[in-house]
C-alpha cells in the first residue's frame, strides 16, 4: 500500500516545516490524514517503526536523530533498504527485490517498510 509511503513523506514535511515537530508526533499526524476512517491502518506499527528507525540515526533530511522507537527489526530493514539504495538507486523500481535483499533470502512478506523507505527515497528526504 502506497499509502504508508505518503504518510512518511508528509510526516518527513511536517516534521521539517513544524520546527522540529518530534517525529513520532508528525508520523501520528500524518497517518490520521492519511487514514482518517482506519484507526488500525493509523497504528500500524511495521512502517511506523521502519520511518521512526531512519530519524532515530539522523538518515531524514533536518530531522535530528534521537530515540523513537524500541523496534530493532523495522529500523534494521529500513537501513538496509537505504544502504542498497545508495548502491543501486534501480531497486527503488522493485520493492520486491528489494526486501529480497534486505532479507537475504529469507521468506518473510514486507509489511510496508519499504514503500516508507522507497517513498522517502523518492522524495530526497534521506540523507547518506
Amino acid at each position: 500500500m502506497v499509502k504508508y509511503g505518503e504518510v512518511a513523506t508528509r510526516a518527513a514535511r511536517l516534521s521539517q516545516q513544524q520546527n522540529g515537530m518530534n517525529p513520532v508526533k508528525a508520523w501520528n499526524q500524518a497517518a490520521l490524514e492519511i487514514f482518517p476512517d482506519s484507526e488500525s491502518s493509523q497504528k500500524k506499527g511495521c512502517p511506523k517503526n521502519a520511518f521512526l528507525g531512519l530519524c532515530e540515526e539522523g538518515k531524514v533530511k533536518d530531522i535530528q536523530s534521537g530515540k523513537y522507537t524500541r523496534s530493532l527489526k523495522n529500523k534494521k530493514y529500513a537501513l538496509a533498504a537505504l544502504a542498497l539504495l545508495k548502491h543501486d538507486p534501480t531497486l527503488a523500481n522493485d520493492k520486491v527485490t528489494l526486501w529480497n535483499k534486505v532479507q537475504s533470502g529469507n521468506d518473510k512478506q514486507h509489511n510496508y517498510q519499504m514503500d516508507v523507505v522507497v517513498s522517502l527515497w523518492k522524495d530526497d528526504q534521506l540523507d547518506d
